[in-house]
C-alpha cells in the first residue's frame, strides 16, 4: 500500500462486487459464498457498510482456512482494516500500521485496545456472522 493511501487511510479491501450477495436482518449478517468471489480462496476479504448495518464489517477468508468478521473500525484512529497478504493478521490502513491478530488481539502498532471480533459459521454455503462480540 502507497503512503498516500496510508496518510489518508485509504484501504484495500473493497465493498463487494455483487451488492446483493449479503443481508442485515435481526442482528445477524448473511453472505451467500457463491455470489461473493472475493471470499472464494484463502486471503480473499470483503468490507460490508450501509443500509440498516449498525457498524462497518470486514469479513476474511482467513489463511487458516476459516471465515473471520471484524468491526471494520481500528482502535487507534477508527480507519479501517485489510488483511495482511500471507498472513493470519489484519492491519489498520493508516501510516500507524496497527496490526491485530485474527482473535482480535492487537500486536503491533499505536492502536488503543484489541478489535472487535464476530462469531461466524459457515453453513449451506452461507456465512453466517452474530453481531454480538466473541467472548
Amino acid at each position: 500500500m502507497g503512503i498516500l493511501k496510508r496518510i489518508f487511510g485509504i484501504c484495500e479491501t473493497r465493498l463487494p462486487q455483487n451488492p446483493n450477495c449479503w443481508r442485515y436482518d435481526n442482528g445477524t449478517v448473511k453472505i451467500e459464498l457463491s455470489s461473493a468471489k472475493e471470499l472464494a480462496s484463502p486471503g480473499g476479504a470483503i468490507r460490508l457498510e450501509g443500509g440498516d448495518l449498525p457498524t462497518r464489517l470486514m469479513v476474511v477468508h482467513g489463511m487458516d482456512g476459516a471465515y473471520h468478521a471484524f468491526a471494520n473500525k481500528c482502535t487507534h484512529f477508527g480507519r479501517r482494516l485489510d488483511p495482511l497478504p500471507g498472513q493470519p493478521q489484519v492491519q489498520c490502513c493508516s501510516v500507524g500500521k496497527s496490526t491485530f491478530e485474527y482473535g482480535g488481539t492487537q500486536v503491533a502498532g499505536p492502536a488503543k485496545g484489541d478489535l472487535t471480533v464476530y462469531p461466524v459459521e459457515s453453513r449451506n454455503g452461507e456465512i453466517i456472522i452474530t453481531l454480538q462480540p466473541s467472548a
